[in-house]
């Protein structure tokens, strides 16, 4: 049996434009409606919402047969957990809170077997299909797709040295933290904040590194496509339904 093909990952290396949804409702029904909208890409989030490995793996079965590439967070930098997800077939992660070159490597290794990482080696796991992909371990690295969220002034600081690193695929900008370490929590659309994002998408086209960020402004969305994002999240499936229902709601209130 052959290993699925990372599809995202391959129009990433190849310079193609992605955009995404973002979606932290943690129910597979959920994930197949909103699966074949015309996405490319769906992040499933388990940094802030209740999601986990148990909840993210029928969001995987339930998405699998549309042409949209997941996409999942997991909650922190853990070998453990990277692991975990990585054995139930994830193939493209995005790690948060990236602060330096160091935090970057472990990232890397996380991903990689022995002896260039630390990834345990199991060979019935639903990435391997239960073992009937008999080369998993060989050939495994090359359909992972590892990309690496940059949200702090630390982190800006070091941005060419994370981007650097061997096994980062792609740089992530979150807006809303990034907000929060410069002093305008809340406020990701801040003159300041817009400043930094753009000049560390800019740092990162000039490296070549693939960019990525998310913003539900649709004028900012646009705006860092034309800077050079490549995988941009244009919306949050709790924000459509919560803000789609007031509205609703609003129009019959009188």
């Amino acid at each position: 049996m052959e290993l699925p093909v990372n599809h995202f990952k391959r129009k990433l290396m190849a310079g193609q434009s992605q955009i995404g949804l973002w979606c932290g409702l943690p129910g597979s029904y959920a994930a197949e409606i909103v699966a074949p909208a015309g996405f490319d890409w769906l992040l499933f989030d388990t940094e802030h919402s209740p999601s986990d490995v148990l909840t993210v793996l029928p969001q995987l079965q339930a998405v699998a047969p549309y042409s949209v590439s997941p996409v999942v967070r997991p909650a922190f930098n853990d070998p453990v957990l990277i692991k975990r997800f990585l054995d139930i077939g994830v193939q493209t992660l995005l790690v948060p809170y990236v602060q330096n070159e160091e935090e970057a490597m472990a990232a890397v290794a996380a991903i990689r077997y022995p002896p260039r990482g630390i990834r345990g080696v199991s060979a019935l796991t639903r990435a391997t299909r239960f073992g009937r992909v008999s080369n998993y371990a060989q050939i495994a690295e090359q359909e992972i797709c590892l990309l690496l969220q940059i949200e702090t002034r630390e982190a800006l600081d070091h941005l060419e040295s994370i981007a650097a690193v061997d096994g980062v695929d792609g740089i992530f900008i979150g807006p809303a933290d990034l907000a929060a370490s410069f002093g305008h929590r809340g406020q990701p659309g801040h003159p300041e904040v817009v400043v930094a994002i753009e000049d560390a998408i800019m740092r990162l086209k000039a490296l070549g590194k693939p960019t990525g960020i998310l913003t539900p402004d649709e004028k900012f969305a646009s705006r860092c496509i034309s800077l050079g994002t490549l995988f941009t999240a244009v919306g949050v499936d709790v924000a459509l339904l919560a803000r789609g229902s007031e509205a609703l709601a609003a129009r019959f209130a009188s």
